[in-house]
């Protein structure tokens, strides 16, 4: 046999088995007509009974890319989920040698220079204008499969490995060239050793939002916190196969299951959560969450598909011209120059234009690309409030924009000013005046010396002032009429505590060890805040159903009338000891804490009214579950958009500060509550990015007794500080008079 038509007949065997494994014993009739028609090719050619050879396998090859397209239009959303994993797909190598004219990894290869899961790489592209060539560098970064290579981990990114692509995109930054980063990851890897997942992941997403260079992202497999540690781009592309999705449909068929450990969700259960979950690229299309869709051979494109790489080569230099035009002042000028691009006959490679971008243009780049996520999936929320309230709200915010400029940008700035000349007046003046009156104090302190020694000697009186010896709020379980016993008494024996002590007068603390037991959210804003100075503003924002998933309005209404609250988020104002501040808490009693679209539109409004009125911003986490799976990408796309608000009001000068309590995990972390410069957590909590048993059926690992514990989070450097439940207020108190930016109204 010919060794060219061997090779050949081998493509098509690996296309049969690729067949069979995305499919999943579906459509085995047309399995079997290819499988019969090759065999009986391969035989006549190991026979050499052929009378022509290269036709009659050109005729099994034009069967098999029939079926083919036959068959894509009967794809279903589990199967590109089982496409994107396939050892067979395209990796990210298969990219740079096709789609770049050159390239050149950094970072280094190894476990403790780089994860191998991350890639980092220079590359060139080689364009013309005329008889002129010119050289045009990028940062590329993504995560590596490498076709199923087990020490690439399945393109599960450790924290080391999102670490060191954020420092190469700084690098990119400072150089001036664009960013490609191409998502290839079914999530994180759940590692909480140093810098910890979701703090780096967090630590992405927010350097990304301020980063001075266009970034254009490309999604094959976006699988929650993983693929926005790379993702928060001016353009968003998703190969047709793709998806992208804040869990996987098997952990969404677990979660829906209520699956105990060690079993398995049927297949048909997994099927259904993957429809549920509108995972594919034209729902993120018609959702807003990608800007284009760039398409795939029939079956999802493999290396030998070298048309598609040149069509993803196209589309990487119009979305990275794109993104150059439209900082363009002009809009005459850049209206043509988007219309010649966006061409669908046009040779990008033949009409080359300089990437450079002025100090402005980059200013300009960087606000476009926040505004876009600001606006994202606003509309996936329930907005209840009367049309007449928001236009209301919306005058006064215009009438009172002035205002606020004038008395903070100019009346108070001069006034500092002034402040600050007579200040030093006086402290000269008070200089002068001592020295004049020097030898007058010496003659007056000659004489009894004892007081003053007495008072030096001397017990201070205790004035009892800051002690609160009774709480605002008590819990209702004060009313347990038994002893309860606490965790940790086989570790340090604590005695049994009597119920309506340990709720009531202990504010649920053990007397002997410390340990925490967890409150009601309405405990901290009764007993924290100032007594009546709490304002809930935007409570009539409902958690929805944008997803329209099967059962869950139910229990959604079932968690407002069992909480009382429309949504897992409360925002409001309030004062301690008359220092006014905004808060927005997670509740951890509204299903979980989950994060969803409604509360993502809570938290950004909160952050934009204290940026406003320029108050102290606290998130308080009662507790959260993370991101709710049910909304699918309307509540990962949460991650970015709220980092964005948040960056958006740390840079204005603002005080951003966390308090986790309970059991804080998963995508709030690890965006927009990881991103702090300022985070505590209350004693006994619980903070990281996965729980122990994704953990477990992850990696396969059994993590220690109290991994999650924030005592470990302190040790790593995620929090600052662990705080006692009963000094919250104190501690509120000071670190509002202590820490913080310019941009305060009491500073």
């Amino acid at each position: 046999m010919d060794n060219n038509i061997a090779k050949r007949i081998q493509r098509l065997r690996d296309r049969l088995t690729y067949m069979h494994d995305i499919f999943a014993g579906k459509h085995q009739d047309s399995e079997e007509l290819l499988r019969a028609r090759l065999d009986t090719f391969t035989a006549k050619a190991n026979s050499d009974t052929l009378d022509d050879p290269y036709g009659e396998l050109a005729g099994v090859e034009d069967l098999f890319g029939y079926v083919e397209r036959r068959l894509e239009n009967e794809i279903t959303p589990m199967d590109r989920v089982r496409i994107v994993r396939h050892p067979q797909r395209i990796c990210l190598k298969d990219i740079l040698e096709n789609v770049y004219d050159n390239f050149t990894e950094v970072g280094g290869q190894d476990e403790h220079s780089l994860d191998p899961s991350m890639l980092i790489a220079r590359a060139v592209f080689i364009r013309h204008r005329g008889k002129k060539t010119y050289q045009q560098s990028v940062l590329v970064i993504g995560q590596e499969k490498g076709h199923g290579a087990e020490f690439r981990n399945g393109g599960s990114v450790k924290p080391w490995g999102n670490a060191k692509a954020l420092q190469y995109m700084r690098v990119a930054e400072t150089e001036g060239i664009p960013i490609h980063a191409y998502i290839f990851t079914p999530g994180s890897y759940p590692l909480e050793d140093y810098p910890g997942a979701a703090q780096q992941i967090a630590r992405n997403i927010y350097g990304m939002a301020g980063i001075r260079v266009p970034i254009i992202s490309v999604i094959s497999e976006g699988g929650s916190g993983g693929a926005e540690a790379i993702g928060l781009a001016d353009r968003r592309l998703m190969l047709s196969h793709g998806y992208y999705s804040v869990i996987s449909p098997e952990g969404a068929a677990a979660i829906e299951g209520r699956l105990k450990p060690g079993e398995r969700a049927t297949p048909e259960l997994i099927e259904h959560c993957a429809q549920n979950l509108h995972i594919t690229a034209r729902d993120n299309l018609s959702f807003g969450y990608i800007d284009r869709i760039v398409q795939e051979p029939p079956l999802g494109a493999r290396p030998w598909h070298f048309d598609f790489f040149r069509n993803l080569r196209q589309e990487m230099l119009r979305a990275t011209d794109e993104v150059i035009i439209s900082t363009r002042r002009m809009p005459l000028f850049r209206g043509l120059a988007l219309g010649r691009r966006r061409n669908p006959e046009a040779n990008l490679d033949e009409m080359h234009m300089r990437w450079g971008l002025s100090p402005s243009a980059k200013t300009r780049l960087r606000e476009k690309r926040q505004q876009k996520f600001l606006r994202l999936s606003r509309h996936a929320a329930r907005d209840r409030r009367p049309m007449l309230s928001k236009t209301a709200d919306a005058c006064i915010d215009w009438i009172c924009k002035p205002w606020i400029a004038f008395k903070y940008d100019f009346y108070r700035k001069h006034r500092r000013k002034i402040s600050g000349f007579m200040e030093e007046m006086g402290n000269e003046w008070d200089t002068f005046k001592m020295r004049i009156l020097a030898p007058f104090h010496k003659l007056a302190g000659k004489g009894d010396k004892s007081q003053a020694a007495s008072d030096l000697t001397a017990l201070s009186a205790w004035s009892g002032e800051g002690r609160r010896s009774k709480w605002n709020y008590i819990s209702p379980r004060y009313k347990i009429d038994r002893a309860i016993t606490c965790p940790n008494s086989a570790s340090y024996g604590c005695l049994d505590l009597w119920g309506p002590d340990l709720f009531a007068e202990f504010a649920g603390v053990c007397s002997h060890c410390g340990y925490h037991f967890p409150m009601e959210p309405e405990w901290y804003v009764k007993n924290v805040f100032d007594a009546g100075s709490v304002f809930e503003f935007n409570s009539e924002i409902e958690a929805g159903n944008p997803l329209q998933f099967p059962g869950f309005d139910e229990r959604i209404a079932a968690a407002q009338k069992k909480t009382g609250a429309k949504s897992g988020c409360m925002t409001f104002e309030a004062r301690i000891d008359n220092i006014k501040m905004v808060v927005a808490m997670l509740m951890g009693t509204f299903r979980g804490g989950s994060f969803g679209a409604a509360e993502g539109f809570k938290f950004v409004e909160a952050a934009q009214r204290a940026a406003k009125k320029h108050y102290p911003f606290l998130a308080y986490v009662h507790g959260t579950a993370g991101i709710r799976i049910q909304e699918g990408t309307h509540g990962v796309i949460q991650m970015p958009r709220c980092t964005v608000a948040v960056r958006r009001y740390v840079e204005t000068g603002g005080l951003y500060m966390v308090l986790y309590d309970t059991n804080s995990f998963a995508g709030p972390v690890a965006s927009f509550l990881g991103c702090s410069p300022y985070q505590f957590a209350v004693r006994s909590s619980n903070i990281g990015f996965a729980g122990p048993q994704v953990i477990k059926e992850t990696t396969g690992m059994d993590i220690p007794p109290k991994y999650h514990r924030s005592y470990r989070a302190l040790s790593r450097g995620h929090i600052q500080g662990i705080w006692d439940r009963r000094q919250i207020r104190a501690n509120l108190k000071q670190a509002l008079m202590t820490i913080g930016g310019r941009n305060l109204y009491y500073r």
